[in-house]
């Protein structure tokens, strides 16, 4: 049975009083574009000052940490790469577990190729033994040809996460999910395994990372199937903000929601004592 649908910006229960660390999603959630989410600099601050912590945790694989650390600088917020949790990183985590010494064709762009070479992981373009997609903003018809080979040859398959669309300024425009159906289309397979928000293997990755355990962790996005979802199947503590993509009619047919629901971080910042 569905649990009730709760008010906006209520916590009646106090849940975020028994939060120790915020799992924060990225775009949608703290910030679109280049541009914050009003409030959310404001937010971040109350919960270091209330004795918190946070990270951010973002299914996008086509960055790697350094490059969120350094988007963030020059939006005025200086953290360092610990604060950064993607599902790249968790992607390497799993395949250094499960596969390890393997050679792998990676489907991305350059800057999580660096980040896959700089953490051991072997690449190959010819003859690999397991293939890995991820949101890859360089993406190209012969690169296509070749993860669909690969793919309908029966190489175990992997994806880093399963979203369909990257919120920007601008709209959407087309994530992992669709290069996903793309592949199905001609391979006639979907990934093997999916490792980003909302499955295991990211949450798994995060509490090594944090080291807190789970009934203190809140998981904040604004996105029902990956985030809430997240939250929600793996103990944590699930908010959702309707800053981005989802909905309260969303919230109505979702198949899993949230503990609680709030217009934006920003509403979350009186509840932090």
């Amino acid at each position: 049975m569905q649990p009730d649908i709760p008010n906006v910006n209520e916590d009646p229960e106090g849940i975020l009083s028994q939060v120790k660390c915020f799992a924060l999603d990225m775009d949608g959630t703290i910030y679109l574009g280049e541009r914050w989410i009003d409030g959310a600099k404001a937010f971040l601050e109350r919960i270091e000052a209330s004795g918190r912590n946070y990270v951010f945790l973002t299914n996008n694989s086509s960055k790697n940490a350094a490059v969120y650390v350094e988007k963030l600088e020059r939006m005025g917020l200086f953290v360092g790469e610990e604060k950064i949790v993607t599902s790249g990183q968790a992607t390497i985590h799993y395949l250094k577990r499960y596969f390890p010494g393997k050679k792998v064709f990676l489907l991305g762009n350059a800057l999580l190729r660096e980040e896959f070479l700089q953490a051991g992981i072997a690449l190959e373009e010819e003859c690999p033994e397991v293939v890995v997609t991820a949101f890859d903003t360089s993406l190209d018809y012969q690169k296509m040809c070749k993860v669909c080979d690969f793919v309908r040859a029966g190489l175990p398959y992997l994806a880093t996460h399963p979203d369909y669309n990257c919120p920007t300024e601008d709209g959407f425009i087309p994530d992992a999910g669709a290069i996903h159906a793309f592949i199905n289309a001609s391979a006639f397979r979907y990934p093997d395994r999916v490792i980003g928000k909302p499955n295991a293997d990211i949450i798994d990755y995060l509490t090594t990372r944090v080291n807190v355990e789970r009934s203190h962790i809140a998981m904040v996005g604004d996105r029902l199937y990956t985030d809430i979802a997240a939250g929600r199947n793996h103990g944590l503590k699930s908010v959702l903000v309707l800053s981005g993509e989802a909905s309260l009619e969303d919230v109505q047919s979702a198949e899993v929601r949230p503990h609680l629901i709030f217009s934006s971080v920003r509403e979350m910042i009186p509840f932090l004592l």
